[in-house]
């Protein structure tokens, strides 16, 4: 294409959109609602999937040593533990630091078990994928020396459980959200085409190609979405900087989960935001254009 030709193309775009106010008004309002829909729960499921991360890798099998086990077969154990595939992390813990847990967290009443100490050693491990918690805590129960095992059997499971389905759902209900604003955006985008239909009919009979009479209408789409993005980006922007400063100091404090840094964020889903309202408004242009090119 010409550098001239793409020059025009640009500058009918632009005055196609400044002609038809009330329909580039109804366009705009349209990809800025739905975008804006989408920025949100787009904002809120990428969350919810950083605490279901957080609720994973917080997940650990615990394996409590048998009272009769020298240090030599503690130090056998812990090699094995290591061998097995999956295993990310492995921690050792004596029983009097075991001992000294309970203290902190129950009260100085346990010091009494100081001189005899029923507790057992143990060793705490993470999986890679924390889904595997439950294979690899079995296999480290066929180990010697292992007196129990102990993974919160039947919670982890529930526990996957929900966040998996979860996350289906999120990714449906944005795909779904996509595809309506798709829908609504073509819809109004074709509105504004009807009322143009004789200029796309004489512009054919007069011999312009489809692709010549059809740019003009996609780059008018591109900028429908740009300027349909602006609202949700700014909005989305104000809306999770507010939460962030307000929940993620009480988050730390309580020493919970922790909601996704405010940067880099924010500027990765208001590039998603951009280029969907870009993505949408020229697939809505070509779609609804295509039709009245057959003359």
């Amino acid at each position: 294409m010409k550098a001239r030709t793409a020059g025009r193309h640009f500058r009918d775009s632009l005055k196609s959109i400044s002609r038809n106010g009330w329909m580039t008004f109804a366009s705009v309002s349209a990809v800025t609602v739905t975008l804006l829909l989408v920025g949100v729960f787009v904002m809120i499921m990428m969350n919810l999937n950083k605490v279901a991360d957080d609720l994973e890798r917080d997940v650990e099998v615990k394996i409590y040593v048998e009272l009769t086990a020298s240090e030599e077969d503690i130090a056998k154990l812990q090699e094995d533990i290591k061998n097995i595939p999956g295993v990310a992390e492995l921690v050792y813990a004596t029983k009097g630091e075991e001992l000294k847990k309970l203290v902190m967290d129950f009260g100085s009443d346990l010091e009494l078990y100081e001189q005899e100490n029923p507790l057992h050693n143990v060793f705490y491990a993470k999986a890679v994928d924390p889904q595997e918690t439950e294979a690899i805590a079995k296999e480290i129960d066929k180990l010697d020396n292992t007196f129990e095992v102990s993974y919160g059997e039947g919670k982890i499971e529930r526990l996957f459980s929900v966040l998996n389905m979860g996350r289906n759902v999120g990714v449906v209900l944005i795909l779904a959200l996509l595809f309506t604003a798709m829908f609504l955006i073509s819809n109004t985008i074709r509105i504004t085409i009807v009322a143009r239909r004789r200029d796309i009919e004489i512009m054919k009979l007069v011999g312009a190609t489809n692709w010549f009479i059809r740019i003009p209408f996609i780059l008018e789409g591109m900028w429908l979405g740009i300027l349909g993005a602006i609202v949700p980006i700014t909005l989305v922007t104000v809306l999770y900087y507010n939460l962030y400063n307000a929940l993620q100091p009480k988050l730390e404090l309580g020493n919970l989960f922790n909601l996704l840094e405010f940067s880099p964020f924010i500027y990765q889903l208001n590039a998603l935001i951009l280029l969907m309202g870009v993505l949408i408004g020229i697939w809505g242009s070509f779609m609804s254009v295509r039709k009245f090119l057959r003359v």
